[in-house]
């Protein structure tokens, strides 16, 4: 099967690779139909992770089921399926409490598994033809007879819209509040959309691409355009100098400021300076254990200098971790089934598998319109 994998840093390709195939009688074989670039997936293309060259990358995957072992009951051969990035067991304690994302069972020493991504076990990733699912019962989400129609929609279910929506729940958002998202990409898109949803009076998106920003105006949030490190005094002057109700770190542990330095702390201390006392900060944007890339010597550590005083003095709360995708797919999908949500209108670029690897330079180079690529690996 043709697959995209990673060589090293900014170097994927599309090359020829075994075919996937079901390996348990748990599996289920997907032919991929749509696939995703994801922020995250950036990481390891621009080598800051310790992803492993010829690894098959991507994590946000739907297709057709194809083929199932002969454990498995509920999934067919001929469902449309969208496939959560975090792989499950469906048995473990965390699992039975709602925390797929850190599965005990799928990555033996880790909590939590997932499809082409660094110390997320060994699992290849769905930018290719065919993709292995495991427990297969337990994580396909079987899509509505509209699947086809809205397949651009669905796709949004395997990571970023429940992402998005997981950075609302650990802030706490509630219906007639504000919000605060630092971050303008597809992520923090879906932060603001989901943050829309649930009611909140004002939602205010912060980041420093105006392409980007145009997207969270067309949904109806406040667009604020951080030039010169001023977005913090403009989310304190539009919440009357109180700050949001709640907050979303929507960026991660590459965060660039005004100037185009890496600086890693940023958007943890606008948040602790831009949400009121008492308020809520959701943190989904990635950080991780270790970053030998890192330019600053406590980020090498996956250490921040956090302005825990002002934090603890302002009595706010802090969540955070990847989404349990499965706690919000299935409402979600509701939702795009019934035409209340439409995740889709972030997508910028539609490309033929064979193209992924333009796909990734122009992404990663956050090139102007470049805002969400998707992947069709049929053509």
């Amino acid at each position: 099967m043709k697959a995209l994998v990673y060589n090293g840093p900014r170097d994927v390709s599309v090359v020829d690779v075994p075919d996937a195939k079901v390996e348990k009688s748990t599996d289920a074989l997907v032919r991929i139909t749509t696939t995703n670039i994801c922020g995250s997936d950036l990481h390891m293309y621009e080598g800051r992770t310790d992803m492993q060259a010829g690894r098959i990358l991507g994590h946000e995957n739907l297709g057709e089921v194809i083929e199932v072992g002969d454990a498995v009951d509920r999934v067919k051969v001929g469902d449309r399926v969208c496939l959560p990035f975090n792989i499950g067991c469906g048995f473990c304690a965390n699992c039975e409490r709602g925390k797929t994302g850190y599965c005990l069972t799928v990555n033996p020493g880790n909590a939590g598994g997932a499809y082409g991504f660094a110390g997320m076990g060994p699992y290849e990733g769905g930018q290719a033809e065919y993709l292995r699912v495991p427990y297969a019962d337990f994580n396909c989400l079987v899509l509505p007879p509209d699947a086809q129609e809205k397949e651009n929609d669905y796709v949004m279910l395997s990571d970023i819209f429940p992402t998005g929506y997981h950075a609302t729940e650990l802030a706490g958002v509630q219906p007639g509040e504000t919000v605060v998202i630092y971050g303008a990409g597809p992520v923090g898109l879906m932060a603001a959309y989901s943050a829309m949803i649930k009611g909140a009076s004002k939602v205010m998106v912060v980041d420093m691409q105006k392409d980007r920003l145009a997207l969270a105006e067309k949904i109806g949030a406040i667009a604020i355009h951080d030039v010169e490190g001023s977005g913090v005094e403009q989310v304190l002057e539009l919440t009357e100098g109180n700050g949001a109700d709640r907050g979303c770190e929507c960026v991660g542990y590459q965060c660039f400021n005004c100037k185009g330095h890496e600086v890693p702390n940023l958007t943890m201390n606008n948040l602790v300076k831009t949400v009121k006392p008492t308020g809520g900060i959701g943190v989904v944007g990635v950080f991780i254990p270790e970053d030998p890339g890192a330019e600053d010597k406590l980020a090498k550590q996956g250490h921040l200098a956090f302005n825990f005083g002002e934090f603890w003095f302002k009595g706010q709360q802090i969540r955070t971790g990847q989404a349990n995708v499965k706690a919000y797919n299935r409402q979600l999908c509701n939702l795009i089934q019934a035409g209340k949500a439409k995740p889709s209108f972030l997508i910028s670029h539609e490309l033929p598998l064979a193209q992924a690897p333009e796909g990734y330079k122009r992404f990663d180079a956050r090139e102007d319109g470049w805002t969400k690529v998707v992947l069709k690996p049929g053509g």
